[in-house]
């Protein structure tokens, strides 16, 4: 899967979210820096005993919660019973507790458990051993300073996961959209394939045969344009030759059979199984046909197919209900019309929609569409509004220009 380049594609995520262990690095750097504080200040008050087990019970709880987190933050939390029994500050404690609570939620454990278990100790201890010392602003602090803590980690935990949901979203539509865009390519490929032999191929060899035709036709003094016409025979081969090459570049490092490229190109006379192998799919499709009785250029023939097979294709991926089909010759010109009701999400504003596929339908299979119909001189006009869209195409039998 192609991987999406942030500095090129969108934004560039922080730090934080990309270096995520930057985060518990930065809460345990402050924990320790309270914590060397905090023996620095025991130390230099000439601290007892007591007091300096309660402060290293605070520190171990840190430094055990670093490989087991709830049992490191019970650790530290139940530290401040013992620091607030001796007498002394506990708020380099809470500071400590706050500082794991936050580690701990940030690596994805359950917020409220570790929210309730800080705060239980806190208010246990100011309500027990201290007294409700410092009243109710201490024991708000408390409380509050146990739900910053658990709520800042978890909250920062759920906006990195849903930045890497939009990076692998936007990853999955990249690799969608190269994919999508090298099917197309495959399929045009094909295409050209199975037109240069079906049209090309039987205009030369019908070329040859009345070369043929001409030479054995000559009378015995004309040898110069008897050489002539065996000259252009070769010539004739040569382009059957090169074709064939051309046909087997187009085909390599494609999937199909042996014989598919080389499959005679459906022409007007097939528009009916055309249509027929939709119906059997499940679109509904309303036909109305009416052939041309003179001659249809082989080129023309299949532009016209072609045009038909892309916009059903359309009609079925991203329209809603029956799709009608008009085809007629008026004025000296083949007229293809095809239209369909819109998808529901395309009403929203997002284009041909909804049906079968969802999604947008004027991308690169209208692009496609409209080079075929102007490969032939022929006209292509493509209307969408908010309940219809239709394609309709005008073609000269003759391929000339309309």
């Amino acid at each position: 899967m192609v991987k999406a380049q942030n500095s090129q594609d969108g934004p560039v995520a922080p730090l934080w979210v990309r270096r995520p262990e930057a985060l518990h690095l930065a809460a345990y750097a402050v924990a320790a820096l309270v914590f060397t504080g905090q023996i620095v200040a025991v130390v230099l008050r000439g601290s007892d005993g007591p007091t300096v087990l309660s402060v290293l019970l605070a520190g171990g709880g840190v430094a055990l919660s670093w490989w087991r987190p709830w049992a490191g933050l019970v650790v530290v939390s139940g530290a401040s019973f013992a620091v607030t029994a001796v007498g002394h500050d506990p708020l380099s404690v809470w500071m400590m507790a706050v500082l794991v609570l936050f580690s701990v939620t940030l690596r994805g454990r359950q917020p409220l458990v570790g929210i309730s278990i800080v705060a239980a100790f806190f208010l246990g201890a100011f309500m027990t051993v201290g007294g409700f010392r410092g009243g109710a602003i201490v024991g708000s602090a408390a409380l509050f300073s146990a739900i910053a803590g658990g709520a800042t980690g978890a909250a920062l935990r759920i906006h990195r996961e849903h930045w890497l949901t939009l990076e692998e979203r936007a990853e999955s539509a990249l690799a969608t959209r190269e994919i999508e865009a090298t099917r197309r390519v495959t399929e045009e490929r094909l295409r050209i394939a199975r037109d240069l032999h079906d049209v090309i191929g039987h205009q030369v060899a019908m070329l040859s045969m009345h070369l043929g035709a001409a030479e054995i036709g000559l009378p015995e003094d004309a040898e110069s344009s008897r050489q002539a016409l065996v000259s252009a025979r070769s010539s004739a081969r040569t382009v059957v030759v090169e074709t064939q090459r051309i046909l087997a570049l187009l085909r390599l490092g494609d999937d199909s059979s042996d014989g598919e490229a080389l499959r005679p190109t459906p022409a007007l006379s097939g528009l009916e199984g055309l249509i027929a192998s939709f119906e059997s799919i499940g679109l509904d499709v309303r036909p109305s046909l009416a052939l041309p009785a003179g001659f249809v250029e082989p080129s023309v023939g299949v532009a016209v197919y072609r045009v038909l097979q892309e916009a059903l294709t359309n009609a079925y991926r991203h329209g809603e209900g029956a799709a009608t089909v008009e085809l007629r010759e008026h004025d000296g010109r083949i007229c293809l019309t095809v239209e369909n009701r819109v998808g529901r999400s395309a009403t929203r504003g997002a284009g041909p929609g909804g049906g079968h596929g969802g999604g947008h339908g004027g991308g690169l299979g209208l692009v496609g569409m409209r080079e075929r119909v102007e490969s032939s001189h022929g006209r292509l006009t493509i209307e969408s509004d908010d309940d219809r869209f239709r394609v309709h195409a005008e073609f000269s039998p003759l391929g000339a220009a309309v």
